[in-house]
């Protein structure tokens, strides 16, 4: 079920709000537990990995530093929604990748506008922040500008990024119906969103180079491709829904006698 701007709670404000931090994973064992061990405690109560199938001690040292471990199956958009899934009791989601890239010390700055009861999602931008050089290849920063500048025309609501460091209200997640299980969740997630008439901001931050392992994505010309494609046919089947919907309850209001 999606939610709409009006059926989505909006709780007041909220400074003691639970935190928990979701990260994807697959073979990630030379950053996760640095990851891990860096994530700001007590503002985070806890922290989720959900890893897809590691043939590396992944899952070993991200226990070894604190995280507790799920097994969500292959796909990058399954592990976010499983460990969403898994978040019972707590109130906002962090989402970050394990490769160390992401800064855990951003983390504050994304929870800190959702507690206040000012915004229901807030995404990070690394076109817009500080980019270590190396860390970050020039087309995914051209997509991530590009797909903003589409979702903008569809919804009025302006990206610059598909960052993976987002944090969100996890009962507005919950409510939009995600159903994306491949790399195109980032995007499903901020389309959604801005069609049901979240609250958000986009806030500058901080891009690093991984810690260790190669990028799934920007690591081969076959992983860029195949994420690239994956991204495009979600954009596009989230585009299409919308329209169907708009369609069908025009169709149905013609046919009320």
């Amino acid at each position: 079920m999606e939610a709409s701007a009006a059926s989505v709670a909006r709780p007041a404000h909220d400074r003691e709000a639970r935190v928990v931090v979701v990260i994807p994973t697959l073979d990630e064992e030379q950053s996760i537990a640095q990851v891990v061990r860096h994530i700001p405690r007590p503002l985070v109560g806890r922290v989720i990995v959900a890893d897809g199938g590691s043939r590396d001690a992944t899952a070993t040292q991200a226990q070894a530093a604190g995280a507790e471990v799920i097994d969500p199956g292959r796909g990058y958009g399954r592990a976010c929604r499983a460990g969403a899934m898994a978040a019972q009791g707590d109130d906002i989601v962090v989402f970050m990748d394990g490769d160390g890239a992401d800064d855990p010390q951003n983390i504050a700055a994304l929870v800190a506008p959702i507690r206040a009861g000012r915004y229901d999602f807030v995404i990070g931008s690394r076109a817009r922040g500080e980019q270590e050089p190396g860390s970050i290849a020039w087309h995914q920063l051209a997509a991530g500008r590009i797909a903003g500048w589409a979702i903008w025309l569809l919804y009025g609501v302006r990206y610059s990024d598909m960052c993976a460091l987002r944090a969100i209200r996890r009962d507005a997640l919950l409510g939009l119906g995600m159903g994306e299980l491949t790399y195109g969740w980032n995007i499903e997630m901020q389309m959604r969103a801005a069609r049901a008439g979240l609250r958000i901001l986009e806030i500058p931050v901080d891009y690093r180079r991984r810690a260790g392992g190669t990028s799934k994505v920007a690591g081969s010309l076959v992983g860029t491709i195949r994420a690239g494609t994956r991204i495009i046919a979600a954009f596009v089947r989230v585009a299409l829904e919308a329209r169907r919907q708009a369609r069908d309850i025009g169709y149905g209001a013609s046919n009320v006698r």
